[in-house]
């Protein structure tokens, strides 16, 4: 919000210092972003007088010419090149020293072509301030010299650049930002009161209003036989003061008192309303041409101003080309209403469209100034464009905006941290313009003013359903009141300053901080840092995915279409984190570094849920070494990464279980499925199937995982113990075991296990061997066993019965025969 000094003077009796009221509006949280004073790079410029101009005598287009600047600067000789330069002329002087904005140059003494120059004669230009002419600027013929040309032409001028919270939406005018610094001991609000214009015939424009959700209340009045054109320059040097474009005064007087009072207005040209009616009404998807030379196509949602031809302004935000006021306009039709914030803030949302007007009724305005907006901006307009006035007409009713909050006194210390006297802090409020009801020696009841849209507004609960209606109406009844004394605490404690409210350290929790991170997060972070430190290279992919792409890697049901996609072949809510991961896999072949390893943690969907899921795929070959050849990707490094992420997360590798029923994107005989017990699946693992890997063109080798990170059970919490480490020396054994095809390995690494748990202290699966001196439908097993004594070291005979007691285990358990 920006005003300047002279504008707020007009609302504030003051004798404080531009310091002062910068500082004071900071410390009632209006805070200042910037001051800016125009006149100060111009102070330096003088007006002057030509005394007399005669040609250069080396230069055809040069004169000579002596000019009066005032005290010091009688009788200086400046070489000028404009035309227009000439005896009488009061121009502007520019002294040596000065430094001009337009051309980025600092005057010098010098000479020209021979002859001396004490300084320079500046356009318009040349100073920053217009467009481009063919000579200096002539300033009126009564211009006495000496004067700072700043001061001159009013362009001394301080402009104030407030920032606004939401909820301030009285400070988006002049008068709400020296009714506040007045209540802060700055000065005294001046009165203000709009002066009634009679009303000489019946408006010949009616209202309508069949939308009064969005517009409780809309007034309006006709003036006609005014006189459009240019504002007077008091009104264009406001205007443009703040950064506004003056357009024509009946324009002008609206933008004037949306900025003077908070209170936007909009005028229609009489002559082109259809049908002698305006009716406020929802859109129906007519497409309109609003004054910002724009096309918008309004919905059902949006309330908009029509006539018998179509839309005529989006209400609330901006008027339409065909309506407004131009030069050739002589009877205007003014508009003045109350809009819905939300419905504005929405509309102005979908559309893409902004505006002052839309931004102050998004914060709210004063409820109670309509008629009076109304009468002032007619009394502005008949001032400077003439006319008369009809009656005024109006639809709807003014809303019910009266309300009432308490402040126990107490609150200010125990809430605000502020202890405040009671009397000073009924006297703060009432200066803002609240009015005391009740008052007792504990508390005070006031009736909140129009403008304070913010204060004691019923608040907006979420309340559940199965909440029984007693009890929420009392919930919100008391939030209700809790919220108006919070209001009424924090308008004291801003006026008696922000900054002297004490700083006060939040309570500390406890002596040992709580998590950073919940137990879900933790485990991403932990499987993270696990896959990271094997070798793989985290990617981060969308969650949608192409069709045809999650049906490769299980399904795509058509309840998991997207149904407004950012791109045709992004379509579908991925079925597995693997999908993306192929994609990236693809990419990068296709670029030549086809030996990769990725990974992802993210969600999978199915038709009922959702769940997170560490994915990881190697592509490829391995890499090369002296004596050591490439050979493509392993499915074993595959399971090597699942199990891995398995037991940091506390999961028992020897509790864990592979079958063959991975899912159909995997190879079927070069995979597997992880479980902890028949049921629970934690991973899968394995080759991705050939047919996916020509769907996805790749033709490199790709082995993948996929950790169920939410199906981990959590560890058990075991009370912690150091470890039993043995004074004896382990002892290695190797077996190998002949068994049939269909049995699995993990049968016999089960049944060594368990064949002497006391001295068995670790089992691994060291060859797999099909072949020469192996029955058809065979296989060999080769596991090494680790025996660890605790008491003693083994005998040779004990080596021996141990031996004996593994060799019998498996053979019961799988029909094998030891090689």
């Amino acid at each position: 919000m920006k005003f300047t000094l002279s504008w707020l003077y007009e609302h504030l009796e003051t004798q404080a210092t531009l310091a002062e009221i910068c500082t004071t509006l900071n410390r009632i949280g209006l805070e200042v972003e910037s001051v800016e004073n125009r006149g100060a790079a111009l102070e330096p410029f003088l007006t002057a007088r030509i005394v007399e101009a005669v040609p250069h005598p080396n230069a055809d287009r040069l004169r000579v010419c002596r000019v009066d600047a005032g005290p010091g600067f009688e009788n200086v000789q400046v070489v000028c090149g404009a035309p227009n330069a000439r005896t009488g002329l009061a121009v502007i002087f520019a002294q040596p020293g000065t430094y001009v904005p337009g051309l980025d140059i600092t005057i010098k003494k010098g000479a020209i072509r021979g002859e001396a120059s004490g300084g320079m004669l500046c356009s318009l230009r040349e100073l920053g301030l217009g467009a481009e002419s063919d000579g200096i600027a002539e300033l009126p013929e009564d211009t006495l010299p000496g004067q700072s040309y700043a001061d001159f032409a009013g362009l001394d001028e301080v402009v104030i650049d407030i920032a606004i919270t939401p909820n301030r939406g009285d400070a988006l005018g002049v008068r709400g930002i020296a009714r506040d610094l007045a209540a802060a001991g700055l000065g005294t609000l001046r009165p203000w009161l709009a002066e009634a214009v009679e009303g000489h015939f019946p408006s010949p424009v009616e209202w309508a209003n069949t939308f009064p959700e969005a517009c409780p209340w809309v007034l309006g009045r006709t003036i006609r036989g005014v006189k459009n054109g240019p504002s007077p320059e008091w009104l264009r040097n406001r205007l443009e003061s703040i950064g506004l474009r003056p357009i024509s005064a009946l324009v002008d007087i609206t933008n004037y008192f949306c900025f003077d009072l908070g209170r936007p207005l909009h005028v229609f040209d009489a002559a082109r309303i259809a049908g002698g009616r305006l009716t406020v009404c929802r859109g129906s998807g007519e497409t309109f041409r609003a004054l910002d030379g724009r096309d918008y196509t309004v919905t059902a949602e949006e309330c908009v101003i029509a006539d018998q031809a179509g839309v005529q302004s989006l209400a609330g935000i901006m008027g339409g080309e065909a309506s407004g006021a131009d030069d050739t306009t002589t009877d205007v039709f003014v508009e003045c209403a109350l809009f819905d914030p939300v419905r504005i803030s929405l509309s102005a949302r979908r559309l893409g469209l902004s505006s002052d007007s839309s931004y102050r009724f998004e914060r709210g305005v004063d409820q109670a100034l309509p008629v009076a907006a109304l009468e002032a901006a007619t009394r502005m307009i008949i001032d400077l464009c003439g006319g008369e006035a009809s009656e005024v007409v109006s639809a709807g009713e003014p809303p019910h905006w009266q309300r009432t909050a308490s402040l126990r006194f107490e609150s200010l210390a125990t809430l605000g941290g502020l202890p405040v006297p009671a009397d000073e802090s009924v006297g703060l409020l009432e200066k803002l313009g609240f009015e005391v009801r009740d008052r007792t020696a504990e508390k005070v009841d006031v009736a909140v003013p129009a403008w304070r849209n913010d204060v004691a507004q019923t608040p907006v609960l979420a309340q559940g359903d199965m909440l029984p209606a007693d009890i929420a109406r009392e919930a919100a009844q008391g939030v209700a009141e809790i919220e108006a004394e919070r209001d009424l605490v924090e308008e004291v404690l801003r006026l008696k300053g922000l900054d002297a409210v004490p700083p006060v350290s939040l309570p500390r929790l406890g002596a040992v901080p709580g998590a950073a991170m919940e137990p879900r997060l933790a485990r991403h972070a932990l499987a993270r840092r696990v896959l990271a430190a094997r070798g793989l290279t985290e990617t981060v992919g969308f969650s949608f995915v192409s069709s045809d792409a999650a049906a490769r890697f299980g399904g795509a049901p058509e309840s998991l279409r997207l149904l407004n996609p950012i791109a045709s072949d992004l379509d579908q809510m991925r079925p597995t984190p693997l999908v993306s991961l192929a994609a990236a896999i693809r990419a990068n072949s296709a670029r030549g570094w086809s030996d990769i390893g990725l990974f992802e943690i993210g969600p999978a969907f199915a038709e009922q849920t959702q769940q997170s899921i560490a994915a990881g795929m190697r592509a490829g070959h391995t890499a090369r070494a002296p004596g050591v050849a490439a050979e493509p990707v392993s499915l074993w490094a595959a399971k090597a990464d699942a199990l891995e992420i398995l037991r940091q997360l506390g999961v028992n590798p020897d509790a864990v279980t592979t079958t063959a029923d991975a899912p159909s994107w995997y190879h079927p005989g070069r995979s597997g499925v992880l479980r902890q017990g028949p049921k629970l699946v934690l991973a899968r693992f394995g080759e991705l199937h050939p047919s996916v890997l020509r769907a996805e063109g790749i033709d490199v080798p790709v082995v993948a995982f996929e950790v169920l990170l939410d199906t981990v059970p959590e560890p058990k919490r075991r009370k912690k113990t150091p470890p039993q480490l043995s004074a004896f020396q382990p002892v290695r054994r190797d077996f190998a075991f002949v068994v049939s095809d269909d049995v699995a390995g993990e049968n016999v690494l089960r049944a060594v296990r368990g064949a002497e748990r006391q001295l068995v202290a670790g089992v691994s699966l060291f060859d797999v061997y099909a072949g020469p001196h192996v029955p058809e439908g065979h296989r060999s097993i080769g596991v090494e066993v680790t025996l660890q004594p605790d008491e003693r070291s083994l005998t040779d005979a004990e080596l021996e019965a141990v031996s004996d007691k593994i060799v019998a285990a498996v053979v019961k358990a799988t029909g094998a025969v030891l090689r």
